[in-house]
């Protein structure tokens, strides 16, 4: 029987912990009221249904219906949309959970009825992709719903399992491997890479694959891979469209799919006043270093390779996500470049303050602030992360 991936067995320090608690059941507890729609989403195999498990093992068996949008039966019980027909289904049920929501034909009008008819009634409905779930609930739903994601494991998580002298031990294999939780049941190298391996080549682009009707995944892979190479730097969608014999339309539209079904997310750039910012292309990243190594064939150790800089800087940036993401911080993120050649990895913009950062993975080498940055932007904080202090900052 494959282990939890909400619940994990794993040897950390000195002892047998049983369990990592997600961080986002904080949230779900928070979100879940009577009468709403607590939309749950996530890439595929991060956990989504062990997490929701785990909550519902606590509640009363006969105080909740779980459906899945895989059993046809179960699909079938919803196909009726009357009052009628969801009072009996749920009949002194106070939580009603449908996970893969999004195979359910008219779902956002079928949890419309049932929020609006049905006194007290609390919902969590699962999905592994915005492009789908998101248009099925977004417009009924309107008022009546809450929006929350669930990521690989952030070291926010981790830390409550393990101490400091483990964390920075096992840094590098985060940023070689990643944090999808099964990868915690693997102390064999070789078991990681098979592991993100069948990940991106059997779940990571399904969701696209099945609802965008795209035959061919050949040529998204190819996009992945030029992403890949290009993390921590602009990227130019003509140049992309050139490469991969595609439309600038099309690669824009494909990066798009794969933001939303949370492979890649983009990073714009940061203007306020000044002529010579760039603003008009974008950064990319990947949620996770490990499907970004496996995209380009490469598990090798960090002391034999070049790109320990991207490396970073992308588990740098996945996991402040995570951070603001578990916190429900509302926070608008952008890099930060002039033409002549002056940058900063990050400018968080939150209630009009900025905060700068940049990402340095040798902690002994020195940067400044940039002048054309605090010479516009004097207010604005400034702070270097390294593998010193970046403990601090992502949790």
């Amino acid at each position: 029987m494959r282990p939890s991936t909400d619940l994990i067995n794993v040897n950390i320090s000195y002892e047998v912990v049983k369990f990592i608690e997600r961080e986002l059941l904080k949230v779900l507890k928070k979100r879940l009221t009577p009468n709403k729609v607590v939309i749950l989403l996530g890439a595929r195999r991060v956990g989504k249904t062990e997490l929701i498990n785990h909550y519902l093992s606590k509640l009363p068996k006969e105080s909740f219906l779980q459906l899945n949008g895989d059993d046809m039966k179960d699909i079938d019980l919803l196909t009726e949309r009357s009052v009628g027909n969801y009072k009996r289904l749920l009949k002194n049920i106070s939580l009603l959970v449908i996970d893969e929501a999004q195979n359910i034909p008219t779902i956002g009008l079928i949890l419309k009825l049932i929020v609006d008819s049905i006194d007290g009634i609390k919902v969590i409905a699962t999905g592994s992709s915005m492009f789908d779930l998101s248009q099925k609930l977004g417009e009924p739903l309107v008022g009546r719903s809450y929006m929350i994601k669930l990521y690989p494991f952030a070291q926010l998580e981790l830390n409550n399992y393990e101490n400091y002298r483990k964390t920075k031990e096992r840094l590098e294999e985060r940023l070689i491997y990643g944090a999808y939780p099964e990868l915690e049941q693997y102390d064999d190298r070789k078991q990681k890479q098979l592991y993100l391996n069948e990940i991106i080549n059997s779940y990571l682009l399904k969701d696209i694959l099945i609802f965008e009707g795209i035959k061919k995944s050949d040529k998204l892979y190819d996009l992945l891979k030029l992403i890949a190479f290009q993390v921590g730097k602009e990227v130019s969608l003509q140049e992309l469209g050139n490469n991969l014999n595609l439309g600038k339309n099309t690669v824009e539209r494909y990066l798009d799919l794969l933001s939303k079904v949370f492979v890649v997310y983009r990073l714009p750039g940061f203007s306020r006043n000044l002529r010579k910012e760039i603003t008009k292309t974008s950064r990319w990243y990947f949620y996770d270093n490990g499907i970004r190594n496996a995209i380009i064939g490469n598990f090798n150790s960090i002391s034999s390779r070049n790109d320990i800089g991207e490396l970073w800087e992308n588990y740098l940036l996945s996991e402040r996500i995570k951070f603001h993401e578990y916190n429900e911080n509302y926070i608008k993120s952008y890099f930060w470049r002039t033409y002549d050649q002056q940058e900063i990895d990050l400018i968080e913009e939150n209630n009009g303050k900025l905060n700068a950062f940049e990402f340095k993975w040798n902690a002994s080498k020195k940067s400044r602030i940039p002048v054309a940055f605090e010479k516009a932007y004097s207010e604005a904080s400034y702070e270097i992360v390294n593998p010193n202090n970046y403990l601090d900052w992502i949790s």
